[in-house]
């Protein structure tokens, strides 16, 4: 079935896009978005975190190679994403405490993409491996978000992980779904509204944030962080379906994952950990204008060739 990629992303874009009109020309300006940031990281995005690991399927005695796979990419761009400053091309570039921000774009994703994609894509079999991908993906990447920004500051890393919203609905969400339980039908709906909440306020507080000119300061930074996200990572995902032998199936999911824009949570993470927020806001924007690239690039012309071996 053919997918149209830039209809899945424009509803993403186009709420950014409010979100920078709105605070710049209407009353709602920068003290109005602070307190929306805020109800985002304290409430809103940590009741969707908790509740899409809870509905998330962890069979992690099935798909043991898919699994493989997956926390081997999570892994490689964790690194990678960390590595930047290291590059001998970049290090001369790079402001330590803008790369502790901006390296979670690299390996954090929109699950809210991943799924309505992979559904269009794989059905009901593909969203439970993507599932799958999020349940165990998320605690990891949530953590390593985290840990450079902590790392900078020189705050303590635990005291930072243990104060953290984010990281706190992770695993906690990870600890009862485990454990088997489940979120009481009476309270679904409530809880589920919240999460739709929190992703459209996400991305208009990720608007009202982005300053351009940010962009233009960390050219260098930019590009890395971005060239990483959409164009090695498909390629990565690529040879590991190979080295895992994954089945097609597998290969759809996997690269899909590796292809998709960042978690808006991104910026809102970075903002009120005191760093650049209006940095991380404009990656946010452009990962998701490239996600209509990469996409492309993964499943229309890497996948392909996977499945054609």
């Amino acid at each position: 079935m053919p997918v149209n990629f830039a209809q899945l992303l424009i509803p993403d874009f186009s709420l950014i896009l409010c979100g920078y009109l709105v605070c710049r020309y209407t009353a709602l300006n920068r003290n109005v978005w602070q307190q929306v940031e805020s109800l985002v990281y304290f409430m809103l995005f940590p009741v969707l975190l908790f509740q899409s690991i809870m509905k998330s399927p962890l069979d992690l005695g099935a798909a043991s190679n898919f699994i493989g796979a997956g926390l081997a990419l999570a892994a490689l761009s964790i690194a990678l994403a960390y590595s930047i400053p290291h590059w001998p091309w970049a290090a001369r570039h790079i402001d330590p405490r803008e790369h502790a921000a901006s390296a979670q774009v690299a390996f954090r994703f929109n699950s809210f993409v991943a799924l309505a994609l992979v559904d269009r894509l794989a059905g009901p079999q593909g969203q439970s491996l993507t599932a799958l991908l999020i349940g165990l993906c998320v605690p990891l990447f949530n953590v390593a978000a985290v840990w450079p920004m902590a790392r900078h500051a020189q705050r303590g890393l635990a005291r930072e992980l243990a104060r953290n919203p984010l990281v706190i609905a992770t695993l906690s969400g990870l600890a009862a779904n485990l454990a088997g339980l489940h979120i009481p039908v009476w309270l679904d709906p409530t809880v589920t509204r919240i999460g739709a909440a929190s992703l459209a306020m996400g991305l208009m507080a990720a608007g009202a944030g982005m300053q351009l000119g940010h962009l233009a300061s960390a050219r260098i930074l930019t590009m890395s962080v971005l060239g990483l996200k959409h164009f090695v990572l498909p390629m990565l995902a690529c040879g590991l379906a190979l080295a895992f032998h994954l089945t097609p199936l597998q290969s759809t999911v996997l690269l899909t994952f590796s292809a998709l824009p960042t978690a808006p949570s991104s910026y809102v993470l970075a903002s009120r950990m005191g760093y650049n927020g209006a940095y991380v806001a404009g990656l946010v924007t452009l990962s998701t204008l490239f996600a209509m690239l990469s996409l492309p690039f993964a499943l229309g012309l890497l996948l392909p060739m996977l499945t054609a071996n």
